[in-house]
């Protein structure tokens, strides 16, 4: 016995948490040049990441500070725990809105559209559920499991985040920031109440609104290589300096003390109140960082020829989310801009992510007064052209036109993002693509043939008559499991039901993934059949379905002189063998059969 297989195939806690600390195995390698790459790639990463953070901190309705923090420390845990430099870790625009929504839903947002008291205590519970939850996948390696939630839905979701994104921010933009009786969770919701209040609109917040865009879009057109969202920031923070010189009142970011501690203490009394609502939330927010994260991990690995370990990010995930829980942050998520600028700028090694994580925490310290200087409107407009990324024409164009099933599941995901919730879109989401999937694997196509003079198979149509009315020959292409066996039954039967009919001959090559249900199905067919004096004959039959006929005693049944098993070398051999026997039955003699053969050209 080969003991390398037996260990490999066998789990081992202390294999698990063997790679747990991925950087110490890096460094054991560093040298100059990955630490060149590494600098240069966190520097850019950090300078994105701090008014990223800010942002995506407005949209979730949290302080600004949990953005930074949670950039902050999200990118030092992923450094520790990732394994590689593919995933950078930090707040991103889907969990901030997935957040904002589920504070929305529970009245937690203020007229400002900040969270209150009662948000920020529910927010670690949610975090440390979540994290706990991806360490369970990562723990029982199931990580692979996110590949059966289709593109369609995260395209759809990602869609939906957007147009909540743009339309919550453009309040802010407007100058409307506390006006209206409450905040609406939804984007129809806070779109009426927008419209509602479009009177009271503040023409310097727009104005400044416009400088913002117009400095940004300039900036991203002649000097994209740049920080352009710090740059555009510095930029309208001056602006605003000239708006209050001439009077001109705006919005502005509230500043905090970032000498104060950040650490939390989570609040049994916030769990027991509304425990129903942290477990609903987590599960929402741990599969929108899995799926998050690995895709991105993968997508910017495979354009590098390379691979992630999936649990091992997976733990990664989890772990920065319950270190986000007690350390004043949000939810950790693979960053697709800060992920492929990270790798865009040379980035070698996980180190990246460590350094990217302390370069944030500097800036928190040194951010704390100066942030009371960025006018809200113009990080509004900011967020609002990084929602609006989000929106991807083509991706839609594909998911929408690709297939019927895919079209539903687009339009089901971003309804119910777009009306309800966001969290609720995912689930929904992904329970309508299955059921369709479902759906569509429990309907086995079946082609009916027959063959003409020369033993040729043709195609049965109402237009083609069987040139041998007594012998029909079906091809079943598609799934036999469960869910299929009463269609496979009812279109069997319908073809039995020719008073003319003396064989039955089921091409069985393509029919896959028989089990007892599909077994009996077909057991029932040979009762009825055999009543109507009509042969029933298998060819094509592939090793596993031959299996399991035998295994089942339906074998026995059909008679094992009626069941032809494929042959590789020779596919069209097990057609032949059946036709030849079906003629035998009907006419007890031999019969030259040939098929598919090719005529001579002349």
């Amino acid at each position: 016995m080969n003991i390398n297989s037996k260990v490999k195939g066998t789990f081992s806690l202390g294999s698990f948490f063997c790679p747990v600390f991925s950087v110490y195995h890096v460094l054991k390698g560093y040298n100059r040049a990955n630490w060149s790459g590494d600098w240069r790639a966190s520097l850019n990463v950090a300078l994105l990441a701090i008014p990223q953070g800010m942002a995506y901190a407005l949209v979730a309705g949290l302080p600004i500070q949990y953005g930074l923090l949670g950039s902050a420390f999200a990118a030092l845990l992923g450094g520790l725990f990732g394994k590689g430099r593919f995933i950078t870790l930090g707040p991103t625009n889907a969990t901030a809105v997935l957040l904002f929504g589920v504070f929305a839903g529970l009245g937690m947002i203020k007229a400002n559209g900040m969270g209150n008291e009662s948000a920020l205590m529910l927010l670690p519970w949610i975090l440390a559920c979540s994290g706990i939850l991806l360490l369970f996948a990562s723990f029982l390696r199931i990580s692979f499991m996110v590949q059966f939630v289709s593109r369609t839905v995260i395209t759809a979701y990602v869609t939906a985040a957007a147009f909540l994104i743009i339309v919550n921010q453009s309040k802010h933009v407007l100058g409307l920031t506390g006006k209206g009786d409450g905040a609406p969770s939804t984007f129809w919701g806070i779109l009426s109440q927008t419209v509602e209040n479009l009177g009271h609109a503040s023409a310097p917040s727009i104005w400044l609104g416009l400088i913002t865009a117009i400095v940004f879009l300039f900036l991203q057109l002649r000097l994209r290589a740049l920080p352009n969202v710090a740059l555009t920031l510095i930029i309208a923070s001056l602006a605003g300096i000239v708006f209050e010189h001439f009077h001109l009142k705006v919005a502005y970011l509230d500043s905090f003390a970032s000498t104060r501690s950040f650490l939390v203490t989570p609040s049994i009394q916030a769990f027991a109140s509304h425990w129903e609502t942290i477990l609903w939330s987590a599960s929402a927010v741990s599969l929108l960082c899995l799926l998050e994260g690995l895709s991105i991990g993968k997508s910017l690995a495979a354009r590098a020829g390379a691979r992630i370990d999936s649990n091992q990010e997976t733990f990664s995930i989890g772990i920065s989310n319950i270190g986000c829980s007690v350390l004043s942050g949000m939810p950790a998520s693979g960053s697709l801009t800060r992920s492929s600028l990270n790798v865009q700028s040379g980035a070698k090694t996980g180190v990246s992510n460590l350094l990217a994580g302390m370069l944030i925490l500097a800036g928190y310290f040194l951010l704390g007064d100066l942030v009371a200087y960025v006018p809200l409107p113009a990080l509004a407009t900011l967020v609002i052209f990084i929602g609006a990324s989000l929106v991807k024409a083509r991706q839609i164009k594909t998911v929408s036109k690709a297939t019927r099933s895919d079209a539903i599941t687009f339009a089901v995901t971003l309804g119910v993002g777009l009306l309800l919730s966001l969290q609720m879109a995912i689930f929904a989401g992904v329970i309508t693509s299955i059921l369709l999937f479902l759906k569509k694997v429990a309907e086995p196509e079946m082609v009916e043939h027959g063959y003409n003079e020369d033993g040729e198979l043709t195609e049965f149509s109402e237009k083609t008559k069987r040139a041998e009315p007594e012998v029909s020959i079906v091809h079943v292409e598609g799934e036999l499991f469960f869910a299929a066996a009463d269609l496979f039954y009812e279109q069997i039967r319908r073809v039995g039901e020719d008073e003319n009919l003396r064989v039955l001959v089921l091409k069985l090559l393509h029919a896959h993934h028989l089990d007892a249900t599909s077994v009996l199905a077909l057991e029932e067919l040979l009762d009825y059949l055999k009543e109507k004096n009509c042969h029933v004959l298998l060819c094509e039959v592939r090793r596993d379905a031959l299996r399991i006929l035998r295994d089942s005693g339906v074998l026995s049944r059909i008679n094992r002189k009626n069941v032809f098993p494929h042959t590789a070398s020779n596919p069209t051999l097990s057609t032949a063998k059946a036709i030849k026997r079906s003629k035998q039955l009907i006419s007890g003699e031999q019969a030259k059969v040939t098929i598919y053969a090719e005529r001579n050209q002349s």
